[in-house]
């Protein structure tokens, strides 16, 4: 038991308990916060207070569910003008499917009623939408009204069958290429039908039929039609230009698709023109769902097109509602509100609900609809109060505005249509699949669904987005060039890495000369285990021959995880980089205001102002608990639990640019690091009063039991910069006050005495190649370091009794900065060529290797060797 745990008897309460007297359970519990109020009722007080209080936290803003008088009004406000925008779309897009109208408004209602009380996204509006247009249009067509109803009503039903089984996110694993050629499609295919009626003519049974009657419309069209929706199309595109404030206000007290159908109205009321106009039956009339009649197979194709498109355009329109209230701002009054992100089973469940409900009284079938929902997050909703009342305003209105609504000609709610239609051809989606490489999926798809329908223009996307899938991973480049200098060899591979491309790649990396230096560059995110296989066999030869090999891209970590018994991953976060500079206010994306969403810390000259170097500091905090604390939580509640046993201590300097997990590959528990300035390793009775070192040496060697030692250096040492350039004193010389960093170098003089010859042999680096490796004054000096602060481990008590007994083991290292390269001491024995006369192969293996040959050797004295460390060649 931990000592600062207190000790409890087994029949004591626990924490947070009152006692039967209602003291404290013991000293060290805190009383409760704040018990439930006594009641006057029978209940004893002693079964009171031994009933454990519930002890809840509560954030600040009101729960989920909890509505303030300020959201009301918000969500009220909102819900009007969704329902201004809500009640000629409804119209119109019955009238594109030739439905009755009053199926529209019922679709409408019920769509806000149902789908937005039991939806999981509580910002989305749904109703009649424009992408079921084709679809319910060919089903009337091919079954009739009543048996497209029934339609709609099994289309609801096996919603609400994927929704149990918690399939809502599969729907997402259609491309969006897919998606989008899909709803330009229909777009397309609407703006042809309803282009007839516009110009006063009916439109005909297929896109392809529309688009070759559409010159004899166009000669024959009828001029008060044609009138009517110019006056519909110049609203519907200039009411967004309304300049300066008073067309703001207007904008948003008169929705431009409101406002087009009402002028269109009021032009052809008071000019006088005697056009078709809405025709509203009586409700006592309206058309009820009847049993299916038609070929089996064909009805069940009818319901897996509508639950299909319905439950995708829901989806997506859901998790845009995410996105477009993440970036909105809120008023003051509302900030404490809390918007829940969407629950896409949920959604599913509400719309398979609101189609069962609208099939099952005569509407049209409901799905989430991206302009509803745009303006309802844009006029400032919180909650779904607002889809519920709007939904409750397009039912009244279709009860008591039945005789106004007679009044709108058809050609004003047909261009309204046909703009919406042209509308869904977006620029946005064309350039994201054009900068995807994705076009032959969106024309394909987009194609398909105007000339053959909407569920074969989807499997023809679908077959195209497979097709190109296995395009790319078919298609691979490799080439190999040589550098102007002649001595490294780059072979550049472009797509994706596959057994397919093995052959190629065999022969070119089988043509490349022993014992040179070879770039590969992988520009690929994928590769498969024959690729990964071929490309590893090669490099671990070709080092072995005295090559070098870098291997770079995105695949290149893969390459270089070692396939031995070390099973730590690569170090991985410029592979997925986390930014974790503070969001600015109004960016929630993360990015500068005036950037892209992808801008880096470094991409711009002014990225130091944006936040200081605690924020950037709290940020990257902040990033480790949103995405490493979820991964290492479970195995640091192990270490926690078991305690720390790590294997080695590791010395090195506090150099920032010293990540020793990056350079280790470790992980919790696997290092006792300690680090200083310059990796200085002062020896007993030298510490002049700093005991810090020598105290964490005891604790590794005696305590910890650790296995090795390892001392590392690394290139650029300032310390060591500062040691040759200052000439440091010996230890205790410099005891002046502001003088501590001095005090310190001066355990450094040894190595600075060693370089000179006078302390030992000067240390080097052998590299294979035919050019010798020539270290400058500092590096020279950082290797002596490295093998000086050794011989002070070695005059550690602790650490010459683990020596002596053969427990431990001690290393040397020097990494270099701008090479990313690890170099250690030799630990294997010395080749018969370099072996000292009276050196036997198995001398002890806590001294370096020396070398008697070295020309650089002083008397025939013995000088260290650092040798790389190569990937795939274990160390020793």
């Amino acid at each position: 038991m931990s000592a600062c745990a207190p000790a409890h008897s087994s029949d004591a309460d626990p924490p947070g308990r009152a006692t039967r007297s209602g003291s404290p359970a013991s000293p060290t519990t805190p009383p409760p916060l704040a018990g439930p109020p006594a009641r006057s009722s029978g209940t004893s007080s002693r079964s009171r207070a031994a009933r454990p209080y519930r002890l809840r936290a509560r954030l600040p803003g009101p729960r989920h569910g909890d509505t303030p008088g300020g959201a009301l009004a918000a969500d009220l406000s909102a819900s009007v003008s969704v329902f201004l925008i809500a009640l000629p779309l409804s119209l119109g897009i019955a009238l594109a499917t030739g439905a009755p109208l009053q199926s529209g408004l019922v679709a409408a209602a019920v769509g806000g009623i149902v789908a937005g009380r039991f939806g999981g996204s509580p910002l989305q509006v749904s109703g009649p939408a424009a992408g079921l247009t084709v679809v319910v249009a060919e089903l009337i067509q091919l079954y009739g009204w009543r048996t497209t109803c029934a339609v709609t009503v099994l289309a609801g039903l096996a919603q609400l069958g994927l929704s149990a089984l918690r399939t809502a996110r599969s729907a997402l694993l259609i491309s969006p290429a897919v998606v989008h050629g899909m709803v330009a499609g229909i777009g397309v295919t609407i703006a042809l039908a309803q282009l007839h009626i516009v110009l006063g003519g009916s439109p005909e049974s297929s896109a392809v039929a529309n688009a070759l009657a559409l010159p004899g419309g166009l000669a024959g069209a009828h001029p008060a039609a044609l009138s009517v929706g110019a006056v519909t199309v110049a609203v519907l595109l200039l009411w967004p230009r309304l300049p300066g404030r008073a067309g703001e206000l207007t904008r948003r007290v008169l929705p431009a698709a409101l406002a087009a159908v009402a002028l269109a109205t009021a032009v052809a009321v008071l000019g006088g023109l005697r056009l078709p106009s809405v025709d509203l039956p009586s409700w006592r009339s309206h058309a009820l769902p009847g049993m299916p009649e038609g070929p089996v197979l064909g009805l069940l194709a009818a319901v897996l097109t509508v639950t299909l498109v319905a439950s995708v355009e829901s989806l997506l329109t859901a998790l845009a509602a995410d996105k477009l209230a993440t970036a909105r701002t809120l008023p003051a009054h509302l900030s404490a509100v809390r918007i829940p992100r969407a629950d896409l089973d949920r959604e599913l469940r509400g719309q398979g609900l609101a189609n069962t409900v609208s099939g099952a009284l005569g509407g049209l079938p409901v799905t989430g609809v991206a302009v509803r929902t745009s303006a309802n997050v844009q006029a400032g909703a919180v909650s779904r109060n607002s889809a519920v009342l709007h939904g409750v305003w397009v039912l009244l209105a279709a009860g008591l505005l039945a005789g106004l609504l007679e009044l709108i000609p058809l050609a004003a709610l047909a261009a309204l249509v046909t703009v919406v239609g042209v509308q869904m051809v977006k620029v946005v989606h064309i350039r994201s699949v054009t900068r995807h490489r994705e076009v032959p999926v969106y024309v394909a798809t987009t194609a398909g669904v105007v000339l053959f329908g909407v569920l074969h223009g989807v499997v023809i996307g679908v077959a195209a987005a497979v097709a190109v899938a296995l395009h790319r991973l078919a298609r691979t480049r490799i080439d190999c060039e040589s550098d102007r200098d002649g001595g490294t060899r780059r072979v550049r591979v472009r797509g994706q890495l596959t057994f397919l491309a093995v052959p190629r790649l065999s022969r070119v990396l089988s043509g490349l000369p022993e014992g040179s230096r070879v770039v590969v560059e992988l520009s690929g995110s994928f590769m498969d285990h024959a690729a990964y296989e071929t490309l590893r066999d090669w490099e671990i030869s070709h080092t072995a021959h005295g090559g070098r090999v870098e291997v770079t891209g995105r695949s290149a970590p893969c390459v270089r995880e070692p396939s031995g018994a070390h099973g730590c991953t690569p170090w991985t976060p410029w592979r997925n980089h986390q930014c974790t500079w503070p969001r600015p206010v109004g960016s929630p994306d993360g990015g500068s205001p005036g950037g892209s969403p992808g801008d880096s810390p470094g991409d711009s000259a002014d990225a130091p102002a944006r936040g200081s170097a605690r924020d950037r500091l709290l940020g990257g905090v902040s990033n480790f608990q949103r995405t490493t604390a979820p991964l290492v939580r479970e195995e640091l509640a192990r270490l926690a639990r078991e305690g720390q046993r790590p294997s080695q201590l590791f010395l090195t300097c506090a150099d920032s640019r010293l990540v020793t997990s990056m350079i280790t590959s470790s992980g919790p528990g696997d290092l006792f690091t300690v680090r200083n300035v310059g990796n200085l390793v002062p020896p007993p009775g030298a510490e002049a009063g700093d005991d810090s070192v020598a105290a964490a040496i005891e604790y590794a060697v005696e305590v910890l039991r650790v296995e090795s030692v390892t001392v590392c250096g690394h290139s650029g040492c300032g310390a060591m910069q500062a040691l040759s350039g200052s000439g440091a004193k010996a230890p205790g010389a410099a005891s002046a006050p502001g003088r501590s960093l001095a005090r310190w170098l001066g355990h450094g003089s040894p190595s600075l005495e060693r370089l000179t010859g006078r302390g030992g042999p000067v240390p080097r680096i052998v590299a294979p190649g035919p050019v010798p490796r020539e270290s400058d004054e500092l590096e020279a000096l950082c290797l002596a370091n490295v093998v000086q602060q050794l011989d002070h481990l070695r005059a550690h008590p602790c650490v010459a009794r683990r020596l002596a007994e053969g427990s431990l083991r001690l290393h040397g290292m020097y990494f270099h900065v701008g090479e990313a390269q690890a170099y250690v001491l030799d630990r294997s024995p010395a080749r018969p060529s370099e072996r000292a006369p009276d050196q036997s192969p198995d001398r002890s293996p806590d001294r370096p290797l020396l070398r008697p040959d070295d020309p650089d050797a002083p008397d025939g004295s013995e000088v260290p060797v650092f040798t790389p460390v190569r990937p795939g060649v274990p160390a020793v």
